[in-house]
């Protein structure tokens, strides 16, 4: 296939894993319609939903069979010692799986040295592939970069990279472009700050500048209130920086959609995410490898969980401030998107390889701690990915029973934000080719 063919994870093969599935098919609440694009769009190709009795839900037409061994609630731990017997999960050999009432190929991918491939990961599916929607965001998301400057020369990258094919995978709880749109700002200026700050000597990058880069950076989504005499100076900071001004017009675009909780929380996760960068320039400074714990708490700050927070922005209703803070929530909610956040891992493997650079990801801090092959590396960083999703797919599942239908629905699109993401890296030639 091309760098551009989609790829898509084996589906979760429990009952834990069916639950989840009826609640992310289930219905939007009468009070959430109001919020969403009244006519789905044209390209959606979707999987006519089968009712389960009794249920008020609905799981895909097609249905793996359950393995055999311990199922249910609390068993997952007994089904991770276990493991699977066709060689730790991982099978060689291309799937076929069903993305709506399309399929593509699912098999491993290419990634960092000696030919060490991503093996198979327990994800779920994309649930939907609309490709002409994420054309049009992707399209949209461009012409904003070029707008302001952000990557200028480099836009056939951002193109190429189909960012706006991510927010629709992601998020297909929406069929709106302007709120998928929305989101793809912010994750782009995300991104950008990432690149131009921390990673990309030739779009500015040096250790000792992150801080105060990151620092500037903050004010431009939570902004500093100076003495009216400093307030020219401080907008002509915002201006003459396009990472900045990405930051400032994409989390506006995104208030358009937020209530002032909504955007207090992504405010928080930005802050979080940006300490994150200053751990790993921190690392760079000092030219050393983090143990592995350190790196994986590491991982959960610097991970997708700024994108993730926005799922109920994007789907149109708010997940009260309490519950999304309530511990439970944040442990479920926090292990998806590191989860998330190794697919990035496995993925830009290859990219980091070529770089030239010390790159830091899970595979890499793996084998240099425990002397292994790149191969056993990339393994073992599989096997945390997989228990980590398990873990959140039964964490969530229990949530759900006593959570309120905010949260029911927000815990469905993390897990529908995993399965997207998943498909997304597979595809993207941001990280299967490595001159992006």
């Amino acid at each position: 296939m091309s760098l551009l063919s989609r790829m898509t994870a084996p589906a979760a093969r429990h009952d834990v894993a069916r639950l989840v599935a009826t609640l992310l098919a289930s219905p939007p609440h009468r009070s959430d319609r109001s919020h969403r694009s009244d006519r789905p769009h044209q390209s959606a190709r979707r999987v006519a939903p089968k009712r389960l009795p009794g249920t008020g839900g609905a799981l895909p037409e097609r249905r793996a069979p359950l393995p055999t061994g311990p199922t249910g609630l609390g068993t997952s731990a007994a089904r991770i010692a276990s493991g699977r017997k066709d060689g730790a999960g991982r099978k060689d050999i291309a799937e076929r799986q069903a993305v709506g009432d399309a399929t593509v190929d699912a098999g491993s991918a290419p990634v960092g040295t000696g030919g060490v491939a991503v093996p198979d990961l327990y994800c779920p599916p994309a649930l939907r592939d609309a490709p002409a929607l994420a054309d049009e965001v992707n399209a949209r998301l461009v012409a904003w970069a070029e707008e302001i400057g952000l990557y200028a020369g480099r836009l056939d990258r951002v193109q190429a990279a189909d960012f706006g094919r991510l927010m629709m995978l992601a998020h297909p709880d929406t069929d709106d472009p302007d709120r998928l749109l929305a989101a793809g700002k912010c994750a782009l200026a995300e991104w950008a700050t990432d690149d131009y700050y921390c990673d990309d000597e030739t779009m500015g990058s040096a250790p000792a500048l992150l801080g105060a880069q990151l620092g500037l950076a903050y004010t431009a989504i939570d902004p500093t209130h100076p003495p009216l005499g400093y307030v020219p100076a401080v907008e002509q900071a915002m201006q003459d920086d396009p990472v900045r001004t990405a930051l400032r017009t994409g989390f506006a675009h995104l208030g358009r959609y937020a209530d002032p909780s909504q955007l207090a929380r992504l405010h928080h996760e930005v802050a979080v995410l940006f300490v994150g960068y200053c751990q790993e320039g921190s690392w760079r400074t000092q030219g050393r490898m983090p143990a592995a714990w350190e790196y994986l708490a590491h991982r959960q700050i610097n991970s997708f969980l700024p994108c993730i927070a926005m799922t109920d922005v994007v789907g149109g209703y708010a997940l009260p401030a309490a519950e999304y803070s309530d511990p439970r929530v944040r442990r479920a909610v926090t292990m998806a998107s590191t989860a998330a956040t190794l697919v990035n891992d496995l993925y830009s493997m290859a990219k980091e390889h070529h770089s030239g650079s010390v790159e830091f990801n899970l595979p890499t801090v793996i084998a240099e701690e425990e002397r292994c092959s790149p191969r056993e590396a990339v393994e073992r960083s599989a096997a945390i990915h997989d228990e980590l999703v398990r873990t959140f797919e039964t964490e969530a599942a229990t949530l759900v029973l006593t959570g309120s239908p905010q949260l029911r629905r927000f815990l469905a699109g993390v897990w529908a934000w995993l399965g997207g993401n998943r498909a997304w890296h597979s595809g993207s030639p941001r990280y299967t080719s490595p001159t992006s």
